[in-house]
């Protein structure tokens, strides 16, 4: 089982995500303290939509069956049911599985979440600690006695950021390394963006804006992780000069790396979200790579295939002074129009008509064409247009 600290934190991300979501604090009688005939969790009446899309009727018990993934770690089978018949009036959650760890006496009083994914699937979660019980009330606004209801998630106070917080620290919490490859941070930066705004339609609406979007996100991501990792030893201070250059050295190289690779990983997922044929750090002539060619490095070197249909596009956040390594990272395309992706704002007229003489074309977020020089903003693509021009030539559309 995961780490009993991890356990509120994936409670809430599932209370964010589900249909539905319950939370109860166990009562004696739900853990067997009681020692009476009752077995399973009570479910109050006004929660019952968690588990009956209607009412029992009084007379006659009903039940079903779904299946629970407890803590993020295990699923049983489970039974909802109705007790109806004689003076009995209520619904309880029963039928954990042998051995079923949690609803045992020494447990009451922790707080029980139970959250609907659909018709047959369910998460359920114990919080045991203070802490954690106190995290989740927190997250949703909840007072002790707001509870064995329902949880409004809908109507909430929980902003956008304090959701991508959660979801960030859980990512931190879950590392088994002391930092990720950079293609897995930044695949952990796109899923917790899209996860928390709930745009991801926008890799083909508004590729620019994606492109923003993802990159911010990794970079809190990043720093989030820096803090972690680093900030309790930066707060203390060094022990020697040579400590803290060794330390500066290994966080500043550590940046370095992942800015690099950062733009190249989110132009990828884009590309792959819009179905667009290409080959990333393809082998052209005397082993150089440019960062994208579209269809695919088969083709390039395919003498039949027409070298008008091939394009390539370099990726580089900064794009000050090394713009010109691109121009001879693919032959075939010598004297024809290149392509480079930058993050940069703001270039010079001078370098800008220089690349404009080498017929490289900028492409370059629609948000931050505003910043380039007047002259040269209509000569300027935006990612949006690029992937079109793409997909036009390789007869997607």
């Amino acid at each position: 089982m995961m780490a009993e600290s991890d356990y509120s934190g994936k409670a809430i991300q599932a209370v964010f995500h589900g249909k539905m979501a319950y939370c109860k604090f166990l009562a004696a009688n739900d853990t067997g303290e009681t020692g009476g005939h009752q077995c399973g969790v009570y479910v109050s009446k006004p929660a019952v939509p968690i588990i009956f899309d209607t009412p029992g009727e009084k007379g006659l018990n009903k039940d079903r069956w779904v299946k629970v993934r407890w803590q993020d770690d295990f699923v049983t089978d489970a039974r909802f049911i109705y007790y109806g018949q004689g003076t009995r009036n209520e619904y309880r959650i029963t039928h954990f599985g042998k051995g079923f760890p949690f609803l045992r006496p020494e447990n009451t009083g922790a707080l029980f979440v139970f959250v609907k994914d659909d018709e047959e699937s369910y998460q359920g979660y114990f919080l045991f600690t203070e802490d954690e019980i106190n995290e989740f009330l927190d997250t949703f606004g909840l007072s002790p006695v707001e509870t064995n209801r329902l949880i409004e998630v809908k109507t909430n106070p929980i902003s956008p950021e304090q959701m991508e917080k959660e979801a960030i620290r859980i990512f931190i919490e879950s590392l088994t390394v002391d930092f990720p490859a950079s293609d897995v941070m930044s695949a952990a930066a796109r899923r917790i963006q899209d996860e928390v705004y709930n745009h991801h339609e926008l890799i083909c609406n508004d590729p620019d804006s994606k492109l923003i979007d993802w990159t911010d996100l990794e970079y809190r991501l990043f720093r989030a992780i820096e803090y972690e990792r680093y900030g309790e030893i930066i707060t203390k201070g060094f022990p020697s000069v040579e400590d803290f250059i060794t330390t500066a050295n290994i966080v500043l190289n550590r940046r370095k790396s992942r800015a690099g690779k950062s733009l190249e990983h989110h132009l990828a997922a884009i590309f792959d979200g819009n179905q667009l044929q290409y080959s990333s750090q393809a082998v052209t002539e005397e082993k150089k790579k440019p960062d994208f060619l579209f269809p695919s490095e088969e083709a390039y070197h395919d003498l039949t295939f027409s070298a008008d249909r091939i394009i390539t596009l370099a990726a580089k956040t900064t794009c000050k002074d090394r713009w010109r390594q691109i121009l001879n990272e693919a032959d075939r395309r010598r004297g024809k129009t290149k392509y480079l992706c930058t993050l940069q704002q703001g270039i010079s007229a001078s370098q800008l008509k220089e690349m404009e003489a080498e017929s490289v074309v900028l492409v370059v977020p629609k948000e931050y064409i505003k910043t380039y020089p007047k002259e040269y903003k209509n000569k300027i693509w935006t990612l949006h247009h690029f992937i079109g021009f793409v997909r036009e030539t390789e007869g997607l559309t």
